[in-house]
């Protein structure tokens, strides 16, 4: 049996497929920040001094890094209705990925603010800071600075989690690569052009941001 390549229907949907990948660009930006938001929050109760602070950002890292993010996905689009919260597919995964990214970005800046001398932070003391204020004028921006490749390569790994939006049929790139192998019937077709974008959106974000790391690189 000869098959022969016809990408006429890919080209035809072309514009959606774009439309899917700059969606996934979008979800995974949107839930990067509120993750490093959740994720810098739980680092430093794992590092607080109170034990009860340090058992529930264990307990919550340690539950979302052995649970498969689909399941994550499935179970808060589908359990918090059945709990009284509704909220739309794309809200619903929001929260699904912020989540996520918020449990594996807390060992990151766990990492990073374990790496930070503490002669800094007593340096900010003694000219006067308090501590809250070492924390965010001094201490913060260091850490963010040394943690920041770790935080590229988990912001292209969300950026390919985005594709399991489809499951719950938010019309990202998987979702459109789906719909028009279903309608078209050209399943080569539709996934390689489905792959050749990913590779390629992968790739120039990961060099944008190894040029925003050497960029901070050498302004220290």
């Amino acid at each position: 049996m000869n098959y022969q390549l016809n990408f006429a229907a890919v080209w035809r949907d072309f514009p959606s497929l774009l439309a899917g990948l700059g969606l996934g660009l979008e979800l995974a930006l949107i839930s990067i920040a509120i993750g490093c938001v959740i994720g810098m929050m739980a680092a430093f109760a794992m590092l607080s001094r109170y034990r009860a602070l340090r058992v529930v950002a264990s307990i919550y890292v340690t539950v979302v890094r052995n649970t498969p993010i689909l399941v994550l996905i499935l179970l808060i689009y589908f359990a918090l209705p059945g709990m009284g919260i509704r909220l739309d597919k794309i809200p619903s995964f929001i929260v699904t990925l912020s989540l996520y990214a918020g449990a594996y970005l807390t060992e990151v800046f766990r990492a990073g603010l374990l790496s930070i001398h503490k002669g800094q932070r007593e340096a900010g003391l003694a000219i006067g800071l308090g501590e809250w204020q070492v924390r965010a004028y001094i201490v913060v921006p260091v850490m963010l600075r040394n943690v920041l490749p770790a935080l590229s390569n988990n912001f292209i790994s969300l950026f390919k989690d985005t594709s399991l939006a489809a499951a719950i049929a938010v019309p990202e790139l998987t979702y459109y690569a789906r719909k028009i192998n279903v309608e078209s019937y050209r399943v080569i077709e539709t996934w390689l052009v489905t792959t050749a974008l990913y590779v390629a959106a992968c790739y120039l974000i990961a060099m944008l941001l190894r040029y925003l790391e050497q960029r901070l690189a050498i302004r220290r």
